[in-house]
């Protein structure tokens, strides 16, 4: 039956409607920050097809927190509307460079930076975080492992030299990319991917906030 792929953890997202016979149906749309508003209609163009499907794949980042949520949730309520699978697939592995030997690094945010290794289509790592300042080392590193260097982000935005600045090159996740990730992945992989419920790829646990009248919540309690 056809699989229905959502990549929405970049401005540039993606949907793939993928039949029994390997044709596609693809859609895209640019949405900085309105991945709710601009992701139905081609969403409903595609289910216009009626198709019966088999599963949904979503990525889940790193990338867009509000674009992954909007995409995962999506994902959920089609697969629920459908009775079948929905999965969540790191985003990281939808990028063209993804089925070679390569490093990929993303801004978190305040000082810090993330990175994670793939190869074949597959993680070798999952992203981890570090300190702005030891980025250089890490690429460098991985420079010398011949690995590509790629990021989802602008690469001007990294605090590097520019001759670390050159060998970066900005990739866009896919659909087709998730598809093909999914297709390439093995059963252990997929297993593993079918039982962890669907969630954003988070770098840093959730925050809590602290109550700020501690003592109302013991008497509550």
């Amino acid at each position: 039956m056809p699989t229905l792929v959502l990549e929405t953890s970049t401005p540039t997202a993606s949907l793939l409607l993928v039949q029994v016979d390997g044709s596609v149906s693809p859609r895209s749309f640019q949405s900085d920050r309105s991945h709710n508003a601009e992701l139905f209609r081609p969403l409903q163009e595609l289910m216009e097809e009626k198709p019966k499907l088999e599963l949904v794949i979503a990525g889940s980042g790193p990338g867009s927190y509000s674009g992954t949520r909007v995409g995962i949730a999506a994902a959920q309520g089609v697969a629920i509307a459908m009775a079948c699978p929905a999965v969540a697939i790191p985003s990281i592995l939808g990028l063209p460079g993804a089925t070679a030997r390569a490093l990929v690094i993303g801004d978190a945010r305040r000082g810090t930076c993330w990175t994670a290794k793939v190869a074949a289509g597959s993680l070798e790592s999952p992203p981890e975080l570090c300190e702005a300042d030891e980025l250089a080392r890490i690429i460098q590193h991985a420079s010398d492992e011949g690995r590509a260097i790629l990021t989802m982000e602008e690469p001007g935005r990294f605090p590097l030299p520019d001759d670390l600045l050159a060998v970066i090159r900005r990739e866009v996740p896919g659909a087709s990319g998730l598809w093909s990730a999914w297709q390439g992945a093995d059963p252990e992989t997929r297993r593993r991917w079918l039982e962890e419920p669907p969630q954003p790829l988070y770098l840093k646990p959730p925050h809590i906030t602290a109550a700020k009248r501690p003592w109302l919540v013991e008497q509550q309690g």
